[in-house]
């Protein structure tokens, strides 16, 4: 995952104060927003009781005192000396050069465990042309009038932000998102306001121009939100949809739980930290973290920190090959172990993948894993999977493997972290480099890409002979993201099978004709309505169509213009691709005007449904593809 960017001294501003900050701003003045903005990490000069000064000139400087969390959280807090202030240019510029601030994120009733943003909603099936989609798979709960109006809001807030697009999305636009969204936390939609969060961070990430930010994730990241707010808006939603401010804990009574493997934690908030992965006899999936502020250095060193839960003594890298035997214990609807007062914890002697309940996770194959696994039955992202490989070779940082079964699909084995200080890219670098070796992996599949598997952990295939040769204190396993392999724990290489041929083919996903929806989308994502009109119009349909405009008939022009632009997936056998696009470039070249040649409708309302219903309709045609890549 990308990190929150540490390049600036600014402490993290909470997003309601930057917000009020903003809307304080005369017209004028929010039109120098951006620029002002920009030049504001060069001027912030830490002061050694903590607070940081900005000096604009000699009649403007400002004051940031961040208070105990380290975050600014209240406008007091801010404080400028030019006389326009607090309603200056130079207080709402410091305030939006800063990071976001967490905003009381899902925080556990349990003291010691990880505080995470809500889970992703699941995906819906696709929508018709201009409706919004709805959920039909879980529970229906009521919402307040409050709680409308703030889903009202924010759908409104995140319509006019996707309208602006990348290019026009700076400070006031996010500013809105974040109003809104605090107006969402308010209340009582959570889930709402993570969403809107997401995509101010994205936003200006793809601003700045970070390394490490995906026009994709932005795109996602809208999708979620509008998804999300007009379900809510729609007057009635799922309680999952409207998520929970706390992780709730229920009593587990008495488990006995052993280690599978550890995962370091990296957030976009700069949270940093470990996940140990466990499995009880029956099955059940548990986890313990320990995530905090911190970033890198605290999701490196955290893999070998003292676990806290029920006074056991032995920290995260023994519990991943260890076990516990927990009384008391309390866990949370996704399977996360709570450390309360009343959990008391006892190791257990750990077992290999061979023995006791792991040894179920490699005996099916992962195309049934994969394929029967039903839509959002694990609300925290995909489960984790076994299964047996063969070492193909490399195909840039991925690793190319085919399950020891017959037909088995090529998969991908993709790095589950990929940032350079952690071991993931380098450890799948040294197993990419020995053909025909024979892998046991345990990882997630990957759901947006075409039969890509993210491994946790490698061990050696019982039986084989050109496996792993791993330390005996490993118990059988090298966790990824900290264990680093090295060259005696390969076999040597002239012993190796001859290897296969490097693969061709297409990609399912990659080559498919929904490359054009995709585009169309991230266009608008990037440039804006404007530049999702200007793409769909291309230079080819401006010309066969322009007699049409010339002739007094703008409508029949945007249409067939549409029509010409996507009859490629038409005679793809997409008819709804086709439509939901033409509905689209439409919709985002519709300018009505009215006798004076006025804007008659300057709502963004309209487009944002049509964005959305192709969004949708993509992301569930795309996951029909990688399910079926599996097979």
């Amino acid at each position: 995952m990308p990190l929150t960017s540490t390049d600036t001294p600014l402490p993290p501003v909470a997003p309601e104060v930057l917000a009020e900050a903003v809307e304080q701003l005369s017209a004028r003045l929010r039109k120098k927003l951006d620029a002002a903005t920009a030049g504001c990490g060069a001027l912030a000069v830490p002061e050694a009781d903590g607070a940081v000064v900005l000096t604009f000139g000699e009649d403007a400087v400002v004051t940031l005192r961040p208070g105990p969390t380290g975050a600014v959280t209240a406008a007091e807090q801010v404080v400028c000396t030019c006389l326009l202030a607090p309603r200056c240019l130079h207080r709402a510029a410091a305030l939006g050069a800063a990071p976001l601030a967490d905003t009381e994120p899902l925080v556990d009733t349990e003291p010691g465990a990880e505080t995470a943003p809500p889970p992703p909603v699941p995906e819906q099936q696709p929508a018709a042309p201009g409706q919004v989609p709805r959920s039909e798979r879980e529970p229906e709960a009521t919402l307040t009038d409050a709680q409308l109006r703030a889903a009202a809001a924010l759908w409104q807030a995140a319509a006019e932000a996707l309208a602006a697009g990348v290019t026009a999305g700076g400070a006031v636009v996010q500013a809105e998102l974040l109003r809104a969204a605090h107006t969402a936390r308010l209340a009582g939609l959570p889930r709402a306001e993570a969403a809107a969060l997401r995509v101010v961070r994205g936003l200006r990430a793809a601003r700045e121009r970070r390394a490490g930010q995906r026009l994709g994730d932005l795109t996602t990241a809208f999708r979620e939100l509008l998804h999300t707010a007009a379900l809510l808006a729609a007057g009635s939603a799922s309680s999952a949809l409207i998520g929970a401010a706390r992780r709730a804990y229920a009593p587990g009574g008495s488990l006995h739980v052993y280690g599978l493997c550890r995962e370091p934690v990296l957030s976009a908030t700069g949270h940093g930290g470990v996940v140990t992965h466990l499995l009880a006899p029956d099955g059940a999936a548990y986890s313990v973290a320990d995530v905090r502020p911190g970033g890198l250095a605290r999701a490196r060193g955290a893999g070998s920190a003292t676990v806290a839960l029920g006074g056991a003594v032995l920290d995260h890298a023994a519990l991943a090959r260890g076990g516990l035997r927990i009384a008391g214990a309390t866990v949370s609807p996704e399977g996360r172990l709570g450390a309360g007062r009343g959990v008391k914890a006892t190791p257990l002697r750990g077992t290999p993948w061979t023995e006791g309940p792991a040894a179920a996770l490699f005996a099916r194959p992962a195309t049934e894993a994969v394929t029967r696994a039903p839509a959002g039955a694990d609300a925290a992202g995909p489960a984790l999977l076994g299964c047996d490989v063969t070492v193909v070779g490399a195909a840039g940082e991925d690793v190319l493997v085919r399950e020891a079964r017959p037909d088995a699909p090529l998969l991908r084995l993709r790095p589950a972290h990929p940032h350079p200080e952690l071991p993931h890219t380098e450890n799948l670098r040294r197993l990419a480099s020995y053909p025909g070796l024979s892998l046991r992996v345990l990882g997630r599949p990957d759901l947006d890409r075409a039969a890509t598997l993210r491994p946790l952990a490698v061990g050696p295939v019982p039986g084989a002979a050109y496996t792993l040769r791993l330390p005996d204190e490993w118990l059988g396993r090298a966790d990824l993201g900290y264990d680093r392999l090295q060259g005696g724990h390969f076999p040597p290489r002239t012993a190796g099978p001859a290897p296969e041929p490097a693969p061709t083919g297409p990609d399912p996903l990659a080559d498919s004709p929904l490359w054009r929806v995709r585009r169309l989308l991230e266009t608008g994502v990037a440039g804006g309505r404007r530049a999702v009109a200007e793409a769909a119009r291309g230079t080819e349909p401006l010309a066969a169509y322009g007699p049409l405009r010339r002739a007094g008939l703008p409508a029949a022009a945007e249409l067939t213009t549409a029509l010409a632009a996507y009859g490629p997936l038409r005679r793809a056998g997409l008819p709804a691709a086709a439509e939901l696009t033409t509905a689209l470039a439409a919709e985002a070249d519709r300018r009505p005007r009215d006798v004076f040649g006025r804007l008659a409708d300057s709502s963004s309302e309209p487009y944002a449904r049509a964005w959305l219903s192709a969004a949708v309709y993509l992301a569930a045609a795309e996951r029909s593809l990688v399910s079926a890549s599996w097979t």
